[in-house]
């Protein structure tokens, strides 16, 4: 798989939950952290996704937002 993007953090799924057109994929990169990422649930389907195989999250942005408590 080649992609333009730079920010690709491979992890294991952890979670998906399902809703009635959209998926929250849960991805642990390692070190406790995991990334959530909202998908189709086509796409889930296409991508064959399930709990402990092995994914990419795969960030591409124009713009981060930063936050502090």
């Amino acid at each position: 798989m080649k992609l333009s993007a730079r920010n690709q953090l491979k992890g294991k799924i952890v979670a998906i939950e399902k809703g009635a057109v959209n998926a929250i994929v849960k991805i642990d990169i390692g070190g406790s952290n995991i990334i959530s990422a909202t998908i189709s649930l086509e796409s889930i389907n296409e991508l064959k996704l399930e709990v402990g195989k092995e994914a990419y999250a795969i960030i591409k942005a124009t713009s981060v937002m930063v936050g502090v408590e």
